[in-house]
């Protein structure tokens, strides 16, 4: 029962990240950010943010450290808008899932042309 509630956590805390990123105003993030997951710890005080970019690993890379930044205003408004007793405290990683992602599809697009 307990791995549900975090889980619910985690799409929730995700969902509200999405849209605390487009209203962040520094340059190093990215327009085409998108959050992969979120691993919440089990007495949800720590959660990791996987972040990808279309554009790539090193945009991702950017856009990290400029969340790493803003962590501390992500954090505030993740209780806000949650109603957390204890925001949890955010660790982005740059992930480049979308890229590859993007490159089985150009393989296959090849493999479906040649046929």
């Amino acid at each position: 029962m307990a791995g549900f509630h975090i889980d619910r956590i985690s799409e929730d805390i995700k969902r509200e990240i999405i849209s605390i990123m487009r209203e962040l105003k520094d340059p190093r993030i990215s327009d085409m950010l998108t959050v992969i997951k979120v691993d919440v710890s089990g007495d949800l005080s720590y959660a990791k943010v996987y972040i990808s970019a279309i554009e790539g690993i090193e945009v991702a890379k950017r856009s990290v450290k400029g969340l790493e930044s803003a962590s501390g205003y992500i954090r505030k408004q993740l209780g806000t808008r949650l109603h957390l007793r204890k925001s949890p405290e955010l660790k982005f990683i740059a992930d480049d899932s979308i890229e590859k992602g993007m490159d089985i599809f150009e393989k296959i697009k090849e493999l479906s042309d040649e046929n």
